[in-house]
């Protein structure tokens, strides 16, 4: 029912709706930071698989940042929205100028949340890629062709709410979506939370700290 409480109750409900995987091997839980961090912690606690993260960093207009003309991933994956880039007259130079910017807070967040520890493996395994809602899915986009190149057996996306027009979009590229709630007028994400207060780097490091003690995720 919406609105949501919070991220948390979003990762509850998708949990349940998740319960299917509960016991598999080879499930890894990939949260989207920062605010799918939240959301991920609690399908991993109730699935009892690994926990851990893909890096995407979202490529705002020029003058209009929250508006996403395409978005970046570790490993150089780049993907673009032409159909805006046109429509907005975007040049080549904005484009790179905005990923170069955006590419250094992708490196600081790797350092601040993973530290010394390896990136997960990815191949041969179910990924279920997790984030707090879904717009224009750029980003959502982004970390499916990231995660492509590492051969996983199946991508999941599992996502509280999203638009309708992304849920199809995002179909065409996952293996699965499951999107709890498609309201019209979509508008924006935080619309259907009644809390969605930004979440902090100091928050997704202790999720992530507490997670990997209790063994959820080790991968």
């Amino acid at each position: 029912m919406l609105p949501l409480t919070d991220r948390t109750e979003g990762g509850r409900e998708l949990a349940e709706a998740l319960v299917h995987y509960r016991g598999q091997e080879k499930v890894l839980i990939l949260a989207l930071p920062r605010g799918g961090v939240p959301v991920a912690y609690e399908i991993a606690a109730v699935l009892h698989a690994p926990l851990d993260l893909v890096l995407v960093r979202k490529l705002g207009a020029p003058g209009q940042r929250e508006l996403a003309m395409g978005a970046i991933a570790s490993g150089g994956i780049r993907v673009l929205n032409h159909d805006l880039i046109r429509t907005l007259s975007v040049t080549e130079r904005d484009i790179e100028r905005v990923a170069e910017q955006e590419q250094r807070e992708l490196e600081r967040r790797e350092a601040a949340y993973r530290g010394d520890r390896p990136r997960p493996v990815i191949g041969d395994r179910t990924v279920i890629l997790v984030d707090d809602g879904v717009a224009t899915g750029a980003t959502m986009r982004a970390a499916i062709a990231s995660l492509r190149q590492q051969n996983p057996a199946r991508i999941v996306i599992a996502l509280p709410l999203a638009s309708a027009s992304t849920v199809a979009t995002l179909a065409r590229e996952a293996d699965e979506v499951i999107c709890l709630h498609s309201p019209e007028p979509f508008v924006a994400i935080g619309r259907w939370y009644q809390d969605f207060g930004q979440v902090s780097d100091q928050e997704v490091q202790a999720l992530l700290t507490r997670a990997w003690e209790n063994h959820t995720g080790r991968c």
